[in-house]
């Protein structure tokens, strides 16, 4: 079976999922998983009551199937506010001084949050909104990093009814635009500017030009980060101290049906515009609620702090939102690059704030592993308890390092995937379950999934795609105005399971691995493979720091696999390395996974949330000229990979 972690026993001993399946009589947490999936009226019917979840008003009925699953309706007739669970509530239950976030800035500023000053915040701007005519089923749109005023913002719109929208902001102007322009939002937070490695962004200019293409909004806040100079509208802007200015802190939260539109979160798919996910106020509050207390051990009212490194614009932003403080927990909210001004800079911050859940991409793992050992010895990390891991596979020698060499072996992997659309987590382990390098263990709790093959038949030992069978409280209600595109998307592809566009496995021990989305697969002579496989073996070379494969046209084999390789600082990657490379993967998949081609690149192109972008490498290797995205965080690469390419005959 090879090396397989084993949770230590104080950490299973002190877990709150521990005490939970002891109160309960569940002798493992693979019994709790099960009974959570065989009867989810059962488990979602009765978390809100474990968890501690406010009602305005219980509802009559946990879920409503009489339309199918691609309609469940949940907590039918209950009332409650997502934002007055993790705003007032845990400021009355806590304590107004009890500490909500910390934000610090890339020059090193900080700014700690109470939830006394956060309610604050929150409640002014509340009024504010209300002033200016927003109300239930309005959109706000948040177009700025993660501040305490855009977390504000984002709250604030949720506590009064209206849908919080927020919006990348690494995104250029045309790709605001088509947000803005599909949402109608009536308001829209934004900021001067921020830092980013050094630099000044202006993000009031794209905001300006967003705003110009879209029509709308007919309102902008903006918030003085900076206090760089920016052009103003004085009839469409207001600067957010200007719009708090003289309000009344008083209480705002409107009571809101449990399946009431909270956040408006769009995520893009391979083809047409943007896909707006509507994520119900029962489905912000209680996906990451749940994930938060069983999974990642976050204790309640404690002086946990999480720290994922993402945007508010990103699903992972508002779930670290939700999810922290719903448990009276903090954050953290980081401006800048994480290896800037300095490569220990991510481990700096975990000593110097205290850090005990740490999360991040894969993409972000390898880099801090290329810099070595060094800069984390350097530092006091005995604050960690949990790492966490999203948004893309992680091979197994960067998890191995994670968890062996900085983790010491104490701390697990909370390996996760989910997505947008479910404002959660579909796989991810608990803390107190013995993990194999790279898996996500299993299903989360409550979350009915499976593997499947062509056909919809569960598949195992052999990759498949991940369904749901059965729907859960945080799924999209729908795409937004677009109901025939979800039950397209969703839906069509296997009648009665939702489809989510994952390949998926589960091994001959029953550990799930995630690897990749299925348009990444590569088909070779009819055999499909996913591109992490690939890259786990690429990524174990002593020279390799990272590599992306994908599949390119062949006349014989319908595909054949091209790999793309990074370098490690110092290192040279001969000829001879890449064709022992190749042979690698051959020993290890078979012969015909053998890659026709390994390059060396110098970078790979990724998102700010540290993703390879294996589609915008997949079109250039396919000839197709290809610009850089507005969520690409290294455009420069794309010359790297355009040099590499045109040596195998493709120009632009």
């Amino acid at each position: 079976m090879g090396y397989i972690w084993t949770p230590p026993r104080d950490l299973v001993a002190t877990a709150n999922v521990s005490s939970f399946m002891e109160r309960h009589g569940f002798k493992s947490y693979k019994e709790l998983v099960d009974a959570s999936r065989r009867d989810i009226k059962w488990f979602w019917g009765n978390l809100p009551g474990w968890l501690g979840v406010e009602w305005f008003r219980e509802p009559r009925e946990i879920v409503d199937l009489s339309k199918g699953p691609e309609w469940a309706k949940w907590y039918v007739g209950g009332r409650l506010n997502a934002a007055y669970n993790v705003v007032d509530l845990p400021a009355e239950k806590y304590g107004s001084g009890k500490e909500a976030f910390t934000w610090v800035g890339e020059e090193g500023s900080a700014r700690r949050v109470s939830y006394g000053e956060l309610r604050d915040l929150v409640w002014r701007f509340a009024a504010y909104l209300r002033e200016e005519g927003v109300g239930k089923g309005d959109v706000v749109a948040v177009y700025a990093p993660m501040l305490p005023e855009s977390i504000a913002a984002m709250l604030a719109a949720i506590e009064i009814g209206a849908i919080a929208s927020p919006i990348f902001s690494g995104f250029a102007p045309p790709a605001v635009a088509t947000r803005l322009r599909d949402s109608e939002a009536k308001v829209m937070v934004t900021v001067d500017g921020y830092l980013r490695k050094g630099r000044k962004i202006n993000l009031k200019k794209n905001a300006d030009e967003a705003v110009r293409l879209a029509g709308y909004p007919e309102r902008v806040v903006v918030i003085e980060r900076l206090g760089i100079e920016v052009e103003w509208s004085m009839e469409r802007d207001i600067s957010w101290k200007e719009a708090v200015a003289g309000k009344k802190p008083t209480p705002q939260p409107e009571e809101t049906e449990a399946e009431d539109p909270a956040l408006l979160l769009y995520t893009s798919g391979t083809t047409g515009k943007p896909k707006g996910a509507v994520i119900s106020h029962a489905g912000t509050l209680l996906q990451p609620a749940k994930e938060h207390y069983f999974n990642l051990d976050i204790k309640p009212g404690s002086s946990d702090r999480l720290w994922w490194i993402t945007d508010i614009g990103w699903m992972m932003g508002p779930w670290q939102v939700f999810g922290t403080q719903f448990h009276g927990a903090s954050h953290l909210i980081v401006e800048g690059g994480i290896d800037y001004p300095e490569k220990d800079r991510v481990w700096r911050l975990i000593e110097e704030y205290r850090v005990t859940h740490f999360g991040f991409a894969a993409t972000v793992a390898r880099m801090l592993r290329s810099y070595g050992l060094e800069p984390v010895e350097a530092h006091d990390l005995s604050s960690l308890r949990a790492f966490g891991n999203t948004g893309e596979p992680i091979d197994p020698e960067t998890w191995l390092w994670i968890v062996r060499d900085v983790g010491e072996e104490k701390r697990p992997m909370i390996n996760l995937s989910g997505g947008t659309e479910i404002f959660g987590c579909f796989l991810l382990p608990s803390p107190v379950v013995p993990l194999k390098p790279s898996t996500l263990w299993g299903p989360g709790l409550g979350m009915d999934v499976d593997v499947v093959d062509d056909s919809g038949k569960p598949v195992r030992g052999t990759p498949g795609y991940l369904v749901a069978r059965k729907p859960a409280p945080s799924m999209t209600r729908g795409l937004w105005r677009d109901p025939q595109r979800y039950l397209e998307t969703y839906w069509s592809r296997f009648p009665g399971m939702w489809y989510h566009g994952d390949l998926a496995l589960i091994d001959e021990d029953g550990y799930w691995y995630i690897l990749g989305r299925a348009d990444d697969v590569i088909k070779v002579a009819g055999k499909r493979i996913g591109p992490a496989e690939i890259e786990a073996i690429l990524n174990k070379h002593g020279k390799v720091k990272e590599s992306a494969c994908i599949g390119v046209p062949d006349p014989v084999k319908g595909e054949a696999i091209l790999c793309l390789v990074t370098p490690k600082p110092g290192a040279v990657i001969e000829e001879d390395d890449l064709e022992a490379l190749a042979d690698r993967v051959a020993a290890e998949l078979g012969k015909p996974f053998k890659p026709k081609k390994i390059l060396v690149v110098e970078d790979l192109p990724r998102t700010r949330s540290g993703k390879i972008m294996r589609r915008v490498i997949r079109a250039m290797a396919r000839g197709v000229s290809v610009e850089a995205s507005p969520v690409m965080e290294n455009p420069e690469s794309l010359d790297h990979v355009r040099r590499a390419l045109e040596k195998l005959g493709y120009t632009w």
